[in-house]
């Protein structure tokens, strides 16, 4: 199969002074917003091409290590994430960027894996019908809502404190959600042996009545699924990898994913909520 020249850009944005590092776009407004290595963040105009504001949200030392924005945090909100352990919330307008965060949570989670918010869907009314029905592990009150019916969802998924464990986060009240594995009655040994979590996305497929998954990529190219209901054990284990995976994508239905890894391989599956399999279509490079 013959390759095909990479297209010429629509445009060159210029104007950050270090590596960028994450970019994501607005998901209603004609808006980019770009981190860099120093910790600099930009919004650009995508129709003008211009920058709107720009501010250093992370210590240069640190830098941004991943940008997020989405309709179930509101029109004019974003969330960063720094190499610094770091998780912030920020308000945006027409005047530019607030200078301080209306949210912080300190993690203590110093990885390279990217952060993951909630996905919304199509089917993504059923949220609410879950919120006053959710898991209790130690870090969680009976009853605490995982799932917002006004507001959507307000959860962010990231590498913990130990790189092999994944942990969901509140983004309103910056407290820990849930732990996976969790450390009552996990197998946290068996998840530990994975290496660390290298690669993850949080969805509410249909199927799970409103409650968070996750999908996660480890050090030795295992995937696990996570629901939040049953921490302690993973709902399907996949090796598609031979090396680590370095990223996953969920489609916004949550019924089919796609992952690349350091075996220069991208592969893609089905999601069922009971197994993960594979399509014959897997792509080398």
């Amino acid at each position: 199969m013959s390759k095909r020249a990479a297209p010429d850009p629509v445009a060159v944005l210029r104007g950050h002074r270090a590596s960028v590092t994450d970019i994501c776009f607005h998901p209603s407004k004609p808006i980019l917003f770009s981190g860099s290595a120093d910790g600099e963040l930009r919004i650009w105009d995508t129709f003008r091409r211009q920058t709107l504001s720009s501010a250093w949200l992370h210590s240069a030392a640190h830098g941004i290590l991943a940008l997020a924005s989405s309709s179930s945090l509101g029109t004019n909100k974003f969330v960063s994430q720094g190499r610094d352990g770091t998780v912030k919330v920020w308000d945006f307008d027409d005047t530019g960027l607030s200078r301080i965060p209306s949210v912080t949570i300190k993690t203590n989670s110093y990885h390279f894996c990217k952060f993951s918010l909630a996905k919304n869907q199509s089917t993504g009314s059923k949220a609410g019908e879950a919120s006053k029905d959710c898991l209790e592990t130690e870090e969680v009150h009976t009853n605490q809502s995982c799932s917002e019916s006004s507001e959507g969802l307000s959860y962010v998924a990231l590498s913990g404190e130990n790189s092999s464990e994944v942990e969901i986060w509140d983004l309103k009240s910056a407290e820990r959600f849930a732990r996976l594995p969790s450390s009552i009655g996990s197998n946290s040994s068996s998840v530990s042996s994975k290496g660390m979590c290298m690669a993850l996305q949080l969805c509410v497929p249909s199927e799970s009545q409103g409650f968070l998954n996750v999908m996660a990529g480890y050090e030795d190219g295992t995937m696990l699924w996570w629901d939040v209901r049953n921490p302690g054990v993973p709902v399907s284990s996949v090796k598609f990898h031979s090396e680590p995976v370095l990223s996953i994508g969920i489609d916004g239905s949550c019924k089919g994913g796609i992952s690349g890894a350091a075996d220069e391989r991208i592969v893609m599956y089905s999601l069922d909520h009971s197994s993960v399999t594979s399509f014959i279509f897997t792509l080398f490079f």
